[in-house]
């Protein structure tokens, strides 16, 4: 178990921001790489839909798309390798490239300690919501995977908004649906570009550090951990639902 002195706080408990101390009245989880770990098993599939297209890429690049829509990704990956393929090529290949791994893969599971968690959550009264970049189809297909769909009633793709993260379009929304105010939304996030989302809809955020996610810098985040279990150790000094 990882102890809870790996958890760092950040901005509103450095800062005495009173808005630290506003009741959290829902969790907007982020899914790739904090529901699951598949950003290695994403971090596979793009490489071989870049080598495909002939895209060459640093692990440098690569990593600056985590957390960005698919749609989004592949117009700076046309754009900055002047690629003369269409967006919509790239983004057929790619779904289909995306799916057909996801569908075959065995062993896609709930990042460990999550489930206490959610559980928590429930016995708690807390609603959650699923606010992902990745499209509707592959986020039903990893619910169903992993089992994870019977926490998840509501679950937001960036396709549903005009603007996909680092915009907060898919947060705000996500809160509308919720019904709850964004002041009152509390969001776990694994990549920088999710923290800034977070962050510009005006709520709280949890940095999750996944090395599975890259070298992502989380430092925005209201407070930053490495596992569930430093989650499970800081949730009684966070407000939920008071």
């Amino acid at each position: 178990m990882t102890s809870i002195h790996h958890v760092t706080q950040t901005n509103n408990e450095c800062t005495g921001d009173p808005s630290a101390s506003v009741p959290v009245k829902a969790v907007i989880f982020d899914m790739d790489g904090v529901l699951v770990d598949s950003e290695p098993i994403y971090f596979e599939v793009e490489r071989s839909s870049f080598a495909h297209f002939g895209a060459p890429m640093t692990e440098e690049e690569h990593h600056t798309y985590v957390g960005v829509t698919l749609e989004s990704m592949w117009r700076q990956v046309l754009d900055r390798h002047q690629l003369t393929h269409t967006l919509e090529e790239a983004l057929a290949y790619h779904r289909k490239n995306v799916m057909q791994t996801i569908t075959a893969h065995e062993g896609l599971v709930a990042i460990n300690g999550l489930e206490r968690w959610l559980d928590w959550l429930r016995e708690k009264g807390i609603p959650v919501a699923v606010a992902s970049s990745s499209p509707r189809s592959l986020i039903d297909l990893i619910m169903e995977k992993t089992g994870l769909g019977r926490y998840f009633d509501i679950r937001i793709t960036g396709e549903e908004v005009s603007q996909g993260k680092p915009a907060p379009d898919i947060f705000l929304y996500a809160a509308e649906l919720l019904d709850i105010a964004p002041a009152h939304c509390i969001v776990i996030e694994d990549s920088r570009n999710g923290v800034h989302a977070a962050k510009s809809a005006g709520m709280r955020c949890i940095g999750l550090h996944n090395p599975g996610s890259g070298q992502q810098d989380l430092s925005k985040a209201d407070h930053n951990i490495f596992s569930y279990d430093d989650l499970w150790a800081l949730k009684e000094s966070l407000p939920f639902g008071e």
